[in-house]
């Protein structure tokens, strides 16, 4: 079977009577979540920095390449993705980015989206600021394929036992935000006072971890203002460095990845100190308002990379643009806000619809493109318009 074959399941199932409960665009699937979420979740998920201009450069460097279709090259209708990055093998290009405090989405939160990437094959990317910890998220899928993402606390040995934990969870690798030692500003969140964290959501590994709990007076379950308190002592680190990177790899063994790169200098730095991979990404547009598009800054990473594994985030909407992006360099593509959507309307049932929705799309724009594989993108596949 194929990811394709979903839409003649939909088709079937209409021609008995059964209609789809959720929609299949993007835009129509955003629109609903944020009828059924809190304003302030709305804010959270949904806004950038400043005046979001780096959200729409993201969106508007899709536009600027299409796709070009070969005809009569014998496609196969059994098409194959698979690939493998630093070991993990997937059966697409595709991993579900990291994304934090999903509890104010959904209550079952990173759970239900464990159990949603599990059953469709694909390797989710648990964030340091989930709604729980890094053990229960393991425990919901236990032989699936997970990669860790951490936000690099103030606290050295913290960010050792984050790392250990997750490699005792068997997390198959370490993904560094380097982008956001800081949060950006952002007015959604700003104009409404909303912050999740004040309120302790977003935080279970913190408060679950030995080395975060040492000092305080009483336990986070006894007392959780201190504990937020603490907490947002050591969120910001502004003074991390490269020589940081260094120390890390001495505490795990698991592939490092570096997330939140876009310039080619720091990908060739990132080459020199050893790390396994790096992440294009400009944090979905949340960080740096006027930053350069993620597509747009690709190709000079990916040059800068040789033979490093590039994977792509920020703006990835559809399967056409994992194929922009995957012709361009990309290893396989971080999809991020689609599939909060999804968790939105649905819990797990609303994350695999939109997975497997992804999927069929990515699918049949390569096959329909002229290709047997997404392997066999390249720059000629493409074609620059402005």
């Amino acid at each position: 079977m194929s990811y394709a074959d979903f839409q003649n399941e939909v088709y079937l199932k209409g021609l008995f009577g059964e209609q789809p409960t959720q929609p299949f665009g993007w835009r129509e699937t955003e629109a609903a979540a944020y009828e059924a979420m809190t304003p302030g979740a709305v804010g959270y998920v949904a806004g950038g920095a400043g005046g979001e201009d780096t959200m729409r450069a993201n969106r508007e460097a899709f536009d600027r390449w299409r796709l070009v279709p070969r005809m009569l090259r014998g496609i196969p209708a059994q098409r194959t993705h698979q690939t493998t990055v630093l070991g993990t093998t997937m059966p697409a290009p595709v991993m579900l980015a990291p994304v934090g405090v999903l509890e104010i989405v959904h209550p079952e939160a990173e759970l239900a989206v464990a159990r949603a990437a599990a059953a469709a094959g694909l390797t989710m990317i648990v964030s340091t600021a989930s709604s729980n910890t890094i053990e229960d998220v393991a425990a919901q899928a236990p032989d699936a394929s997970r990669w860790y993402q951490l936000y690099w606390p103030a606290d050295r040995d913290l960010a050792a036992s984050f790392v250990r934990r997750a490699e005792a969870a068997q997390y198959e690798a370490v993904v560094v935000t380097l982008d956001t030692w800081q949060l950006g500003w952002r007015p959604r969140d700003l104009s409404q006072a909303y912050l999740p964290f004040l309120k302790a959501q977003g935080v279970a590994n913190y408060f679950s971890d030995p080395v975060f709990r040492q000092g305080l007076d009483k336990t986070p379950e006894e007392d959780e203002g201190p504990a937020v308190l603490k907490f947002v002592g050591l969120f910001n680190n502004p003074t991390l460095t490269w020589d940081d990177i260094a120390f890390l790899r001495d505490h795990t063994s698991l592939p490092l990845v570096l997330k939140g790169i876009q310039h080619p200098d720091d990908v060739r730095k990132a080459r020199e100190i050893g790390v396994q991979a790096i992440v294009c990404s400009n944090h979905g547009g949340r960080q740096v308002d006027g930053a350069i598009g993620s597509l747009d800054a690709l190709p000079g990473v990916v040059e800068a990379a040789g033979d490093l594994p590039v994977l792509f985030d920020s703006g990835i909407r559809t399967g056409a643009d994992a194929c922009k992006a995957l012709a361009l360099g990309a290893s396989a593509v971080l999809l991020g806000r689609p599939w909060v959507h999804g968790l939105a309307l649905g819990g797990e049932q609303g994350v695999h619809h939109v997975l497997r929705s992804f999927l069929a799309d990515l699918d049949l724009q390569a096959g329909l493109a002229g290709h047997s594989s997404t392997s066999e993108l390249s720059p000629a596949s493409l074609q620059r318009i402005g």
